[in-house]
């Protein structure tokens, strides 16, 4: 028999997770404004989704699960960009997520710490696409934004972020080719 949620716990988590909506992260939206952690991880799933199709063996809604988790820890440390992200910083998010799950009760504990784990290990389709789609999202959301908010090693990381995560799938690198081409074309580096 699957357990619940007592009510307090549940407000509580919730209370935490609404802080993904106050972080923001080094990305601007379209309109000029830093995204939020949340907003990242609503679309990030959104993509899951919309790639159902593409992996028929997946399990997407475990896909979704993990879009939706991953930078759970974010609610308590913020947001840091991968390009001045350390092992130090990893180890203190790694931290906050094992705090945060521990508020979670059984059966959730369990499946979310689960999630994390297969996440880290990077060994199923599941993981795999994930962090594929993770580092897509964040170069699509580069390209909708004004390219004045992009820093100047943004114009190499736009050509290079992702690559070897997205090499495992024929789709997701001809996907990651067409992003990559969006990136040279707005930053005038096309041939």
């Amino acid at each position: 028999m699957r357990g619940y949620m007592e009510i307090r716990a549940f407000l509580d988590f919730l209370s935490i997770a609404e802080k993904l909506k106050c972080n923001t992260r080094h990305s601007y939206t379209s309109s000029g404004r830093h995204e939020s952690v949340a907003e990242h991880s609503w679309r990030l799933a959104l993509m899951a989704y919309l790639v159902k199709d593409e992996f028929p063996g997946a399990d997407i809604d475990k896909v979704i699960r993990m879009c939706l988790f991953h930078d759970m820890g974010e609610a308590v440390t913020g947001d840091i960009p991968a390009f001045e992200k350390t092992n130090q910083d990893e180890a203190v998010e790694d931290r906050a997520v094992s705090r945060l799950l521990e508020q979670l009760p059984e059966p959730y504990h369990k499946e979310v710490s689960e999630l994390f784990r297969e996440m880290r290990e990077q060994q199923t389709t599941e993981a795999r696409l994930y962090k594929a789609l993770d580092k897509l999202e964040a170069l699509i959301q580069h390209n909708e934004a004004d390219l004045s908010t992009w820093l100047p090693l943004e114009y190499d990381l736009q050509m290079t972020y992702g690559t070897k995560e997205c090499s495992f799938d024929r789709y997701i690198n001809e996907l990651r080719n067409a992003v990559r081409k969006d990136s040279g074309q707005k930053a005038g580096m096309d041939k």
